[in-house]
C-alpha cells in the first residue's frame, strides 16, 4: 500500500525542512511512503528546498492560487502517482508529523474513507479561549450539515483513501476543509476523527488576516457547499416560509372583507399575493436546482470512472524535479 504525504506550501522555505525531517519513515501496513510538495506560487526558494531535501514529487503553481487550489493539485498529482492513501499536512509544522501513523491507521484497517485530525480544541494549549469557542461552534454547524460526527471540521490534517479522493470534487476558492466534509457526508463516506498533537504556531495564518474574515469566508463556503448539495431542502424551507408569511395578510384581508371592510385593506391582499408568489417561485427554483444537483452527481460519477480509466492507462514515473502546473497533463500526453 502506497502513502503519499502532500504538503501545500506558500513561502515555506524556512519551516519545510523541519516538517520533512519529522515525517515517519515507516508505518504499519504501508509499504511505500512518498512526499509531495505543492508550491503555490512562492516567491522564495520553496521548490528548490523541497528538491534539495529529496521530496519525491514537486509541483509548482506559476502564481498563488489559494489553499483549495493547491489541495486539488496535490490530490490530482497523488492519484496520478498511484497513491492508495493521501495525507494532507501543513508546511508550518503546526501538526505533529508523528501523528500520521495514527491518522492512516483507520484507512489501513478498512474502517474509514477519510480521517480528520482532531486538534482537541477544548483543551489545546495553543488556542485562545475565543478560538476554542469559535472552533467548537463552527465544527458543530458543519457536523450538523454534513451529518457527521467530527469535532474539528476545519482541521487540514487529514488522510484520504484513493477511492474517496476519486469521488471528491472541491470547488471552493478559499478552503477545502468544510466543503470536503459536507460533500463526503452527502456521498455517505465513512469519516472518523483521531486526536492529534499540535505545535505552537510559528507565524500568523496566511489563509486569512483576521478572525472576522475567517468567519465570513468560512460561512460563505459552508452556505454555498450546503446549497450545492442540498438545494431542494433550502429552497423548500425558504418557499414554505414565504408562502406562510403570504397567507397571513391574505387571511387578514378575508376577515375584514367578510366584515364588510375589505376596501380599506386591499394592501394586505397585495402583500400576501406577492409573498405567496415569491414562495411558489422559490419552490420551482428548488426543483430546478435539485435537477442541477442530480446532474452534478452524474458528473461526479463520470469523473470517478474517468480517474479509474486513467489509472489503468497511465503510470507516471516518479520525479524529484519541480514541475510547473500543467506538466502532469503533458506527461500523460507523452505517455499516451
Amino acid at each position: 500500500m502506497k502513502l503519499i504525504i502532500q504538503i501545500p506550501c506558500l513561502n515555506e522555505a524556512e519551516t519545510l525542512p523541519q516538517v520533512l525531517i519529522a515525517l515517519p519513515k515507516s508505518i504499519p501496513g504501508i509499504s511505500v511512503i512518498e512526499t509531495l510538495v505543492i508550491d503555490d506560487g512562492s516567491t522564495d526558494n520553496t521548490s528548490q528546498v523541497a528538491h534539495n531535501w529529496g521530496v519525491d514529487h514537486v509541483v509548482r503553481h506559476r502564481a498563488n492560487r489559494g489553499l483549495a487550489a493547491a489541495f486539488r493539485t496535490g490530490i490530482d498529482t497523488a492519484l496520478q502517482a498511484g497513491a492508495d492513501i493521501i495525507v494532507n499536512t501543513d508546511a508550518d509544522n503546526q501538526y505533529d508529523p508523528a501523528c500520521i501513523v495514527d491518522l492512516v491507521a483507520p484507512i489501513v484497517k478498512g474502517r474509514a474513507d477519510i480521517v480528520v485530525g482532531d486538534r482537541q480544541n477544548r483543551q489545546n494549549p495553543h488556542f485562545s479561549p475565543a478560538k476554542r469557542l469559535l472552533q467548537r461552534m463552527g465544527s458543530a454547524v458543519v457536523a450538523r450539515l454534513s451529518n457527521t460526527d467530527i469535532e474539528d471540521a476545519v482541521s487540514g490534517f487529514r488522510a484520504i483513501s484513493r477511492q474517496a479522493a476519486q469521488r471528491l470534487v472541491v470547488v471552493s476558492s478559499f478552503s477545502y476543509t468544510t466543503e470536503m466534509l459536507i460533500q463526503a457526508g452527502r456521498n455517505r463516506l465513512a469519516i472518523v476523527s483521531v486526536p492529534i498533537v499540535t505545535n505552537r504556531a510559528t507565524r500568523p495564518s496566511r489563509l486569512f488576516s483576521s478572525i472576522p474574515q475567517f468567519i465570513a469566508e468560512t460561512g460563505v463556503t459552508i452556505a454555498r457547499a450546503y446549497a450545492m448539495y442540498n438545494p431542494l431542502r433550502i429552497f423548500v424551507w425558504f418557499g414554505a416560509a414565504m408562502t406562510l408569511l403570504g397567507v397571513l395578510p391574505i387571511v387578514r384581508f378575508l376577515v375584514f372583507f367578510a366584515l364588510g371592510d375589505g376596501a380599506g385593506h386591499i394592501q394586505s391582499l397585495v402583500m400576501g399575493g406577492a409573498l405567496v408568489t415569491l414562495g411558489t417561485v422559490a419552490l420551482m427554483l428548488g426543483l430546478v436546482a435539485d435537477l442541477v444537483g442530480r446532474n452534478r452527481q452524474l458528473l461526479e460519477f463520470t469523473l470517478e470512472r474517468l480517474n479509474r480509466v486513467e489509472e489503468r492507462l497511465f503510470v507516471l514515473p516518479t520525479t524529484t524535479a519541480p514541475r510547473a502546473e500543467g506538466q502532469a497533463t503533458e506527461d500523460l500526453r507523452k505517455a499516451g
